[in-house]
C-alpha cells in the first residue's frame, strides 16, 4: 500500500461490514454509508411492546466461518457475543400427530434415521461424509475465488475431486439414491428451499448444506442474530471504520473509468474506491450512469432469483407449548409449494412455513411470561403485495400452527407486524423484492454470477448476495473479504 485511501462502503449488511473491516485493517480510511438508522441490513433488529425482534436471518450455521472472520483480526467470537448450540436443533411438524425433534449430534441422528428406515443410519454416515468433502472443498477452495474467470476452478484439489462434488447431479436424485422415506427426503431437501430453485434443479454439490446443518449444528447468539451485527460493527470501529447512518447514496458520478463523486443525502463527496454492499442491481441500474453499466435490464430480468418472504413478527402474552426454538411446518406438500415459487410464481395455495421462538432460549427478547414469535413463508419474488394478501396468509398459518401444536395463539397476540416484498424494496432497494439474493443454480455459480468488478468503472467493487459466492450470512462474510482483497490488488496495480 503506497498511501492511505479513502474508501466508501455502501451498505452495512454482513458483506459490507466484512469488507469495511478487512480494508480498514490495511490502514485505509473507510466510511460505511448506510441508508437506514442502524447497521445490519436484513439482519437489523427492532423493539416494540417489550419484545425484541430480529428482522431477517434467524439460523446460525457454519460456525467455523464466523470463527475464521473474527480470527483474522486476532479475536474470537466469544469476544463479541455468547453463542449457544441448540439441542434439539429444530422441530419438524409433518402432521398434528407426528413431529420430529432433530438431534443436535450425529449419534442421535443416526438412531433417528435408522428407526425410520432400517439401514439408513449407515447410509447417513456416507451421505454426511460426502457432504463434508464438498463443504471443505467449497469453503477452503471455491468460495474464496473472486469469480473473475473460469480458470479459477482449475485448482488441483477441485479438479481431483470434481466427480465427488456432483455438480451435474440434482439434489433430488442424489438424496433419493440414499433414502426412500418421504420424511427423510423432505428433511434433507429443506436446506435448499432458500437456494433459489427446486431440489430437481439445484446441484447435488449443495449437500454441503446438509453437512453444515446436521454435523456442524444449529447455534444461537444470545441477544438475537443482530448480536453478530453489533459484534462486527464494534470490531470494524476498533479497526478505525467510521459509520454514517441515515446516509443514502443516490448517485455515483463517473468521469472516464472512475467514480469521481458519491452523492450522499444531496451532497457530493469524493472517495478513491467504492465498495457496493447494497443491492447490486440498484447500484448498477439506478446509481451508475447508463454508459458505465456492465449489464442490461434484459440481463437482470433473466436472472433466477432466490425466494422472497412474507414475515410476521408476533408478541404473545403467554408461554407457548409444543414448540422448539426453530420449527418447520411440513404438513403440506413440498413439491406444490416449490412449484409455486420457482415454476409458476404466484402466492402459494398451501405453503410450508417456518416459526422461530427465540424467547424459549433467550429471555431477553420478550417480557416475562410472554413469547416472541417470528413466522416466515417463502414466496416467489416480484409478486403483488398488499395488506389483504398478508392478512389472508396470517390467518392461514396461525390456524395451521394452532391445529398442529394444539393451542390457541391468535387470541394471545398483543403485537403484530408483517414484512414482505414492498418492505424489502423500500428498506433495501431489493431487486424484485427478493429476500435471499440470487439463486444458486449451476448457471449462476462462480464466474457465472454478476461480477464483483465492472471493467468500465475501475474503482468500484461489488459484494453481497447478488455476487460471489452467494446468499446467506457465512457467504456474505466471505464475499466482503473477497471484495476487499480484490480492491487491494487493484490498488497495488494502480500505485
Amino acid at each position: 500500500m503506497s498511501r492511505q485511501r479513502r474508501i466508501a462502503v455502501i451498505g452495512s449488511g454482513f458483506a459490507g461490514l466484512s469488507a469495511a473491516t478487512f480494508l480498514a485493517r490495511e490502514g485505509h480510511h473507510v466510511t460505511v454509508l448506510e441508508k437506514n438508522a442502524t447497521a445490519g441490513g436484513r439482519a437489523r433488529q427492532f423493539t416494540a411492546g417489550g419484545f425484541t425482534f430480529d428482522m431477517g436471518p434467524s439460523w446460525y450455521w457454519m460456525p467455523d466461518v464466523f470463527d475464521r472472520y473474527f480470527g483474522a483480526f486476532g479475536k474470537k467470537v466469544a469476544d463479541y457475543y455468547d453463542l449457544k448450540r441448540l439441542d434439539p436443533s429444530y422441530r419438524v411438524y409433518f402432521s398434528a400427530t407426528e413431529h420430529w425433534d432433530v438431534p443436535s449430534m450425529m449419534e442421535g441422528l443416526r438412531k433417528k434415521f435408522e428407526s425410520v428406515e432400517p439401514g439408513s443410519g449407515a447410509r447417513l454416515d456416507q451421505f454426511i461424509s460426502e457432504g463434508k468433502f464438498k463443504y471443505e472443498t467449497g469453503i477452503q477452495d471455491l468460495v474464496f475465488k473472486p469469480g473473475r474467470s473460469l480458470f479459477e476452478l482449475a485448482d488441483m484439489r477441485v479438479l481431483k475431486g470434481i466427480f465427488k462434488l456432483h455438480l451435474l447431479r440434482s439434489m433430488a436424485t442424489y438424496i433419493r439414491q440414499y433414502f426412500k422415506d418421504p420424511r427423510l427426503i423432505q428433511l434433507l431437501e429443506f436446506p435448499v428451499l432458500f437456494l433459489g430453485a427446486s431440489p430437481e434443479n439445484i446441484p447435488a454439490l449443495y449437500s454441503l448444506m446438509n453437512y453444515a446443518d446436521l454435523a456442524l449444528g444449529t447455534w444461537y447468539p444470545m441477544g438475537g442474530m443482530n448480536a453478530i451485527v453489533r459484534g462486527m460493527q464494534r470490531l470494524a470501529e476498533e479497526q478505525g471504520v467510521h459509520f454514517r447512518f441515515s446516509s443514502e447514496v443516490t448517485e455515483l458520478k463517473v468521469s472516464g473509468n472512475r467514480i469521481t463523486g458519491v452523492v450522499v443525502n444531496g451532497q457530493t463527496e469524493s472517495f478513491d474506491y467504492i465498495v457496493g454492499g447494497a443491492d447490486y442491481h440498484h447500484i448498477e441500474q439506478k446509481l451508475l450512469p447508463l454508459s458505465h453499466r456492465k449489464y442490461s435490464p434484459a440481463y437482470w430480468d433473466k436472472r433466477v432469483m432466490a425466494p422472497s418472504s412474507l414475515i410476521f413478527y408476533l408478541g404473545i402474552s403467554k408461554r407457548l407449548k409444543n414448540l422448539q426454538h426453530h420449527n418447520l411446518f411440513f404438513d403440506k406438500p413440498f413439491a406444490a409449494h416449490s412449484h409455486e415459487i420457482y415454476k409458476e410464481p404466484r402466492w402459494p395455495s398451501d405453503p410450508l412455513f417456518y416459526a422461530c421462538v427465540p424467547s424459549l432460549t433467550d429471555p431477553s427478547v420478550a417480557p416475562p411470561g410472554m413469547e416472541n414469535v417470528f413466522i416466515l413463508i417463502p414466496v416467489a419474488p416480484d409478486l403483488p403485495d398488499n395488506e389483504v394478501t398478508r392478512a389472508t396468509y396470517y390467518e392461514k398459518v396461525i390456524g395451521r400452527m394452532e391445529a398442529l401444536t394444539g393451542q390457541d395463539i391468535r387470541g394471545s397476540v398483543v403485537y403484530q407486524r408483517s414484512y414482505a416484498h414492498t418492505d424489502f424494496i423500500t428498506d433495501y432497494h431489493s431487486f424484485k423484492g427478493n429476500a435471499y439474493g440470487l439463486a444458486n443454480t449451476l448457471l449462476q455459480t462462480a464466474h457465472l454470477k454478476p461480477s464483483l468488478v465492472n471493467p468500465r468503472v475501475r474503482n468500484l467493487f461489488y459484494t453481497g448476495q447478488l455476487t460471489v459466492p452467494g446468499p446467506g450470512i457465512p457467504p456474505s462474510l466471505i464475499s466482503g473479504e473477497v471484495a476487499a482483497r480484490e480492491l487491494l490488488k487493484q490498488d497495488r496495480l494502480d500505485s
